[in-house]
């Protein structure tokens, strides 16, 4: 992965089609989660669809990867919300929104036997 990647691409799964809904968006990395800023909150159709099946795909560069999204609490994680906007304000210029939060699933080692 480029360290000066710009976007992430985002693959959801649409709640309705039950189709994959892939979005460009901006995002910053921080404490090895990745993490995009709705500008549209709630109302943005890849929140809604990663609220309904939080298993998500994303690629970055030519790294493609397994993931879990989640909304942040703004109300019970102040210090996170305040430290992503912050990272997107530096890296983009605008920070305002919702907060989501992507985790890379972890990749499963199979015992030796």
């Amino acid at each position: 992965m480029s360290p000066g990647a710009k976007y992430l691409y985002l693959t959801t799964i649409g709640r309705r089609s039950g189709l994959p809904r892939q979005i460009e968006i901006w995002f910053t990395r921080h404490a090895g989660h990745y993490y995009l800023v709705a500008e549209h909150g709630l109302k943005a159709h890849w929140v809604c669809n990663l609220l309904a099946e939080p298993a998500v795909q994303a690629r970055i560069g030519d790294r493609s990867f397994r993931a879990r999204a989640r909304v942040v609490d703004a109300r019970s994680e102040r210090d996170l919300v305040a430290t992503i906007r912050e990272r997107s304000e530096a890296k983009y210029g605008w920070g305002a929104g919702l907060v989501v939060e992507i985790v890379p699933a972890s990749r499963r080692r199979v015992p030796a036997r």
